[in-house]
């Protein structure tokens, strides 16, 4: 089965993120607590989504690739397989994890959990299955392994805690894996029974999660409503902060009176705090981006190393409002009841997808030219990878 070229794109977007977020303090935190395959895809998973900047499937509000990306790159580079066999592992990775995030969605989000924590362990688990070669009831087993360990919240967001239960839910499937490989069983009403996983937290897991493969039965790849972010915060932020630059560039100013946003209640669910106290909250505060938006353009990484005294003032002038008539994570800016924009999508959204100049773009920005020709050799081993970009 060749691999589609969104697979590379969402592969890619990951590779900066993690490269770029190895030094944070949850990655670096996780780093230290343990060796082994285990252990470093943990390190390797939080890297990745500690900067909140990695790619998103929209149907589920999960970041499929923060799991199943680091259990295919580590695993393959444990086992000498090369950089294509690992792209190979994640691409069903990713449609295996995105059909559990898809099914269970908004039931998932809507409980407080978080989807990619709790989904995460069924992506990595996949790769890190195909990878090792197990056989078909090896893999069942290894599935239900993976959700003994199932978990995380929303509440986590804003925190070091959001990244690293994603870490742990990458690390739990991988050694799941390892365990189905070493003959462990784990019988299937750990998932489907009356106090199984899908009873107990409200998911769904499809047949064809089970299977390890990118065969959809005919319906279209998840990977198609991927979302490369263009912003480092949360989704809810990125409608709002496109607006913002929009009313910026036709003159509009935050010098004084009331901005009001609109936002769907699902974005306001994602992007719910307010007030921020340091810049992990602030990457989940509608009003702290607009306001960023508006005095200095729209935040990148580095905006969200601390808070800014200045934007925090401002981002008090600015209220949220939901409209559920609006598109899910579209945005509307309004001052004194005139409208001054509008977004019914941001940029990067399967709606308005990037192109590879953008890619490119976001990836200078994050690591300069460290992995610049890297992915171009499938042939290439996967330790190489892995090592280049300091995971």
């Amino acid at each position: 089965m060749s691999l589609e070229p969104a697979y590379a794109v969402a592969f890619t977007d990951w590779l900066g993120c993690a490269c770029a977020g190895a030094r944070e303090r949850a990655a670096t935190a996780m780093r230290s607590v343990g060796e082994g395959v285990v252990a470093e895809t943990a390190f390797a998973a939080t890297a990745g989504h500690v900067l909140d900047f990695d790619d998103t499937f929209a149907d589920g509000l999960a970041h499929v690739s923060a799991a199943c990306a680091p259990a295919a790159l580590v695993v393959s580079a444990r086992l000498g397989l090369s950089l294509g066999t690992a792209l190979d592992a994640y691409a069903d990775a990713y449609e295996a994890m995105s059909a559990v995030v898809e099914a269970s969605h908004p039931a998932l989000y809507d409980a407080g959990w978080h989807p990619t924590a709790v989904c995460g362990p069924i992506g990595a688990v996949v790769a890190a299955s195909r990878l090792l070669e197990l056989t078909e009831p090896q893999r069942e087993n290894a599935l239900a392994l993976a959700l003994l360990r199932a978990g995380g919240t929303r509440g986590a967001f804003g925190s070091d805690g959001k990244a690293i239960q994603v870490g742990l839910a990458a690390a739990a499937g991988v050694q799941a894996a390892l365990l189905a490989h070493a003959g462990a069983t784990v019988d299937l009403r750990a998932i489907h029974g009356p106090v199984g996983f899908e009873m107990v937290v409200g998911a769904s897991v499809p047949r064809r999660a089970f299977a390890g493969t990118r065969d959809g039965g005919g319906t279209p790849p998840a990977i198609e409503r991927n979302w490369i972010k263009l912003h480092p915060s949360c989704l809810g932020t990125h409608s709002p902060i496109d607006a913002a630059t929009q009313a910026t560039e036709e003159g509009g100013r935050l010098d004084g009176g009331p901005l009001e946003v609109a936002v769907h209640p699902l974005a306001r669910q994602a992007a719910h705090l307010d007030a921020v106290s340091d810049g992990l909250s602030a990457k989940f505060s509608i009003p702290y981006c607009v306001a960023h938006t508006f005095m200095f353009g729209a935040p990148g990484v580095r905006d969200f190393a601390g808070v800014d005294p200045g934007v925090s003032a401002r981002a008090e002038l600015v209220s949220v409002e939901v409209d559920e008539s609006l598109p899910e994570f579209g945005a509307v800016l309004t001052e004194s009841g005139g409208e001054l924009a509008r977004v019914e999508a941001p940029k990067g959204s399967p709606e308005r997808p990037i192109d590879a100049s953008e890619l490119a773009q976001k990836m200078s920005d994050l690591v300069g030219d460290r992995l610049d020709g890297l992915l171009d050799d499938l042939e290439r081993p996967a330790s190489d990878v892995r090592t280049a970009a300091g995971l």
